[in-house]
């Protein structure tokens, strides 16, 4: 079967990052990235809506383009390319925003071809929920349209999210994220509550502790995988969502049993991001590669069903 189209809208930036490593200026990073990048390896028929200022490096355009990613909707304007300044603390646990610099991101309307609106699949990346909601109006008959967000739209924007929310089929969200959309701190409760707003499935990023998939089949549990080189978990959150909706388009179902295992190749992607600076962890992996991680998951969480009776 051919994968399905999948059509992905977010940001494509520019990122400094301060860490245990040093300073590591001028890495290509955003959502849009990513998620593109890493779906890019389980459908050929991923597109990219962004823009970028006059500043950005061809040489990221063409790599996008080299894995067989449709980047003519990342519109070039005149102006600075979104600017994203932070430091990880040494354990990489946590972060602080040193600078954030929109430039032309700012003034960023999605603008959709034809071939953009036909999409199967369309994911939301994590941007303002007003832009969320454009890109829905215009796509025609999506079979599934899965969305990221963030406390700044839960907090500062929560009206329109909750619009944009009660038109996504899947919400891909961090568990503090989660707590703070649905006031709830138990995250089994929070989901249900989530539920309710829309989505008939929601995804909780949960970092090094892997994630939760509350849907229709209950609940699934996907472990994340230990590391011995974690250097930059800027992005890690997207290379997943990238994984899991790329898998979804290659299946071209959305059962229960596929949608499990799009979060184990999500996982996968997540995993292989952290493990290098920017998108470098994302940027020639082999389908062997991606076999031989995803098993290495197989073989993370596999046990004998006994009973004691």
């Amino acid at each position: 079967m051919t994968p399905r189209s999948l059509l992905v809208v977010g940001s494509v930036a520019v990122d400094d990052i301060d860490g245990p490593y040093g300073w590591q200026r001028d890495q290509l990073g955003g959502s849009a990235s990513f998620i593109g990048v890493a779906a890019s390896y389980f459908t050929p028929r991923t597109s990219i809506v962004a823009v970028v200022g006059e500043d950005f490096a061809q040489e990221h355009i063409e790599m996008f383009r080299a894995r067989g990613i449709d980047a003519s909707g990342i519109e070039r304007r005149s102006g600075q390319t979104f600017r994203w300044v932070g430091r990880y603390a040494p354990d990489l646990a946590t972060r602080e925003t040193l600078d954030t610099q929109l430039g032309v991101f700012a003034q960023f309307q999605p603008k959709l071809t034809d071939a953009h609106r036909a999409a199967e699949l369309v994911f939301l990346g994590n941007i303002d929920p007003v832009l969320q909601l454009q890109v829905v109006d215009q796509v025609r008959k999506p079979l599934l349209i899965a969305a990221d967000t963030m406390n700044f739209w839960i907090t500062g924007h929560r009206d329109a999210l909750l619009t944009t929310l009660h038109r996504v089929h899947l919400l891909i969200i961090n568990d503090e994220e989660a707590r703070q959309l649905a006031g709830e701190h138990n995250l089994v409760r929070a989901a249900a509550v989530i539920r309710r707003m829309g989505p008939h499935s929601v995804v909780v990023k949960r970092g090094d502790a892997g994630a939760l998939l509350f849907h229709e089949g209950g609940v699934f549990a996907a472990p994340a995988l230990p590391l011995a080189e974690v250097r930059d978990p800027t992005g890690a959150g997207d290379a997943f969502a990238g994984g899991f909706i790329g898998y979804l388009a290659h299946a071209g179902r959305f059962d229960a049993a596929s949608v499990r295992t799009a979060m184990i190749y999500g996982s996968v992607m997540g995993s292989f991001s952290v493990e290098q600076f920017s998108l470098d962890g994302l940027r020639n992996l082999t389908p062997a590669l991606i076999q031989d991680r995803f098993d290495a998951f197989f073989e993370l969480s596999r046990f004998e069903r006994i009973s004691l009776a």
